[in-house]
């Protein structure tokens, strides 16, 4: 009797497999990796955020397969990166030496070095374009060669600008406390579970892991109320960073004997927080602190709203759900909050049974005693 389901089950499965085949094929179309690459960046971006691997390839590979389903292929990226040995840790990452494609304040109109919109839908019209429907590739290319003609005439220059903090021009006037770089060793998420209270390295960590719509759900219920935090966004940086890893067998730190190994793109958001503190006469005075939120690709949402929980979870408030770390932590991750609710569809046979037992218990006992 116990052969049988579990037969029919496997038989069952099999079919299941082959339908979900079936549905990705059956329009007879295949859509390329390139394809993925070269027009759904966004999506690219947030799967390797989630996931965190950065390999653009890896992460349009897991959206085909996962069929455009975002938490499928984090789960396939997060289980390839469970595969793959870890070899080295790269140096920390020195974010002024980005190489800035966008870079914004809400705080200053005229920051250092000015502000650069770069690509981004922010000052689009939100209005569906249905000549999207018929795109001529002969069309496509005519554009980009004038696009890259009207390019042409511009001379760039000698050398390599790197934008300043806004945040440094501030502290050069004194409105920005100045502290020294703190460089303990990070907790690494991936290695060890966390425990709470849990350490600043791991909660940024967790949280640019974290599911965006999660991440930015709980930044925005901050904002509504359910926490003390309602920053300005100081600088929303979009770019590429340099990593570099030390020598293998070197125990100096000399910069020069590093390996430069590639680069990432990040979004970074520094938000201003305003809070009051005592001054040297007791009296409540302003000050600003820094919230910090930093993650792969272009998504300045999640950053942003990143940037709003690190400040709530330095400050812990038991009052507000947004400053409890784990209440947030424990409830951003994609992986797993879906594999918890979806654990939901599996064979609860046995438990609902025993329930209905006992709710027909009680009836039968109700039914006895009115009688």
């Amino acid at each position: 009797m116990g052969y049988v389901p579990v037969k029919g089950g496997t038989q069952a499965i099999d079919a299941s497999i082959k339908r979900l085949t079936y549905e990705r094929l059956k329009g007879q179309e295949i859509l390329e990796i390139k394809t993925i690459l070269s027009t759904m960046g966004s999506m690219v971006d947030q799967v390797m955020s989630e996931s965190s691997l950065y390999s653009p390839e890896l992460a349009a590979l897991a959206i085909k397969q996962g069929e455009g389903s975002m938490e499928e292929a984090v789960f396939l990226m997060r289980a390839h990166r469970s595969t793959l040995p870890r070899h080295y840790y790269s140096e920390t990452v020195e974010v002024e030496t980005m190489l800035v494609e966008r870079r914004i304040s809400a705080s200053f109109k005229d920051i250092p070095g000015g502000q650069l919109l770069g690509a981004t839908y922010d000052y689009t019209h939100r209005l569906l374009d249905f000549g999207m429907m018929e795109e001529n590739a002969e069309v496509n290319r005519k554009w980009l060669q004038d696009y890259r003609d009207s390019l042409s005439v511009i001379q760039s220059g000698q050398e390599v600008v790197y934008f300043p903090k806004v945040v440094d021009y501030l502290r050069e006037e004194g409105l920005f406390e100045t502290f020294e770089p703190d460089n303990a060793q990070p907790t690494d998420v991936t290695k060890q579970s966390l425990q709470f209270p849990t350490t600043r390295s791991a909660r940024l960590q967790v949280m640019t892991r974290g599911q965006t719509g999660a991440v930015t759900s709980f930044g925005y219920a901050s904002l509504r109320g359910y926490g003390e935090v309602h920053p300005t966004v100081g600088e929303v940086r979009v770019g590429k960073v340099p990593i570099y890893t030390a020598h293998p067998n070197k125990t100096d730190l000399d910069p020069e004997d590093q390996f430069y190994i590639g680069e990432i793109r990040i979004t970074e958001v520094e938000s201003f927080v305003p809070v009051t503190v005592k001054n040297t006469n007791n009296e409540d005075a302003l000050e600003f602190e820094i919230g910090y939120g930093v993650c792969y690709g272009q998504n300045e949402t999640k950053a942003i709203a990143m940037s709003i929980l690190d400040q709530c979870l330095e400050h812990p408030n038991t009052e507000f759900p947004t400053h409890d770390e784990e209440f947030v932590l424990l409830h951003i991750d994609s992986v797993e909050s879906t594999g918890f609710i979806s654990h939901l569809k599996l064979p609860h046979y046995v438990t609902f049974q025993s329930k209905l037992d006992s709710i027909r218990q009680v009836k039968k006992e109700g039914t006895a005693v009115e009688s």
